[in-house]
């Protein structure tokens, strides 16, 4: 039974965790500042049941400080490379200096409600602040499972406070003279690698890491016969593979994303695709063309690198390199591996833009010109749910139909500068 002790004006309830310390003692936790001696007793009665029925947490757990919470669960967290960077970023930059000597047991709604006020100042970009949020969420979710609370302080599923429509991006229908422009001033800034590095994007649609990441050994005209074979489940695959894709009649020239290039420990390394979406992509001829001429001018293992072989991501590309790409530049600015300083035209379709939407405008493309949805998710690297993701498959009818249309597109840009660059 729980009982109350005066001290003044005020009262103490205590009541018995149903553990005993060490020497075999009863451990006992208490609540003060009661006035009324029913409320003291009635909130120890709440407690012993909370015990009873193993719901209980006791102050010592509550006690625990956030910050020491949070280190303990991102230890604990198995995720790709590129979340385990965000996660660590949220906490150290954003959730624990905002929290600074918070326990878990103190939070409640309004310091939810206060981070995201909190967020919505300092950080411009509504992803940035989702993606925070979600990694507190799922922190104190945990915390939760981990009996450190008794439920969340995280607020979901509120309708009160006037309706914010969601903004989307704005994007323009892209035009393969837009992507030829661009090629073109990559070209200027960066070299062949950069004119080429654009039109695969635009082709390919496959993301810049993976790009960064292309090596000889997984492309065109060597790949497949070059691929390293690390995986011996899938010696099934390569066999098809050698059968389908390559250089030589009746084979499909094509690109294998198998790696993504990101930094760790301030290193460049290789790491699985996001969402692991290994995928085979065949490409049309005139980007096997410019991919083969490409190999031969240079010999370093990674595709597109600078004149020197620097690998693109080795600085920070979007800065560096995109913006005077997508944006244009005067005379004499911008810094770049061909020592060329012309003027470059801007792109308008591009200017201030995520180079991201070059491989949204491969999508686009695709789904223009009415291929299969599962050929294309596929060759975007994701996964299709349900019935149509289990049944459906990528046919040799459906790469040949992309190549064609892919083809196409190239062949209506007039002047193209791939076809005078190696003469």
């Amino acid at each position: 039974m729980p009982h109350v002790e005066w001290r003044g004006e005020t009262g103490r309830v205590k009541w018995w965790t149903g553990e005993h310390h060490a020497n075999g003692r009863k451990r006992y936790e208490s609540k003060g500042g009661f006035t009324d001696e029913d409320l003291a007793l009635q909130h120890g009665q709440d407690m012993e049941y909370e015990v009873r029925h193993g719901t209980h947490i006791t102050n010592r757990d509550g006690a625990m400080l956030l910050a020491d919470w949070l280190d303990a669960w991102y230890a604990s967290l198995d995720l790709a490379h590129r979340s385990l960077v965000t996660y660590e970023s949220a906490i150290r930059v954003h959730i624990k200096p905002f929290f600074k000597n918070k326990t878990v047991g103190d939070l409640g709604i309004m310091d939810h409600r206060a981070l995201k006020k909190h967020l919505k100042a300092a950080l411009p970009s509504e992803n940035s602040r989702k993606s925070i949020l979600n990694v507190f969420s799922m922190a104190m979710d945990d915390a939760v499972a981990a009996e450190l609370r008794k439920t969340s302080p995280v607020e979901r599923h509120r309708r009160r406070g006037k309706y914010t429509k969601k903004k989307r991006e704005r994007k323009k229908d892209t035009d393969p003279t837009i992507i030829e422009a661009l090629a073109r001033n990559a070209h200027t800034v960066i070299g062949p690698a950069g004119y080429v590095f654009i039109w695969t994007m635009a082709t390919t649609g496959m993301r810049p890491a993976e790009l960064f990441g292309l090596t000889r050994e997984f492309c065109y005209p060597t790949w497949p016969g070059s691929d390293l074979r690390l995986d011996p489940e899938e010696s099934d695959r390569y066999a098809e593979d050698m059968e389908r894709y390559g250089k030589g009649e009746g084979l499909m020239p094509a690109i294998r994303v198998e790696r993504q290039c990101q930094y760790a420990n301030r290193v460049l390394q290789f790491f699985p695709p996001k969402y692991e979406s290994y995928r085979s992509l065949v490409i049309p001829p005139f980007l096997a063309d410019l991919l083969e001429r490409l190999l031969k001018e240079h010999s370093f293992d990674t595709v597109f690198c600078t004149p020197t072989g620097g690998n693109l991501r080795s600085t920070n590309f979007n800065y560096r390199y995109w913006r005077q790409i997508a944006d244009g530049t005067k005379a004499g600015e911008g810094a770049r591996p061909t020592g060329d300083r012309s003027a470059l035209p801007a792109v308008p379709a591009f200017a201030g833009k995520r180079l991201y939407l070059v491989r949204h405008s491969a999508k686009a493309w695709l789904d223009e010109d009415g291929h299969s949805r599962f050929a294309v998710e596929t060759r975007m690297g994701h996964e299709v749910p349900g019935v149509e993701g289990v049944y459906s498959s990528v046919t040799v009818p459906m790469e040949q139909a992309i190549m064609k249309s892919l083809q196409d597109r190239w062949e209506s840009v007039p002047g193209r500068l791939g076809d005078a660059i190696w003469g």
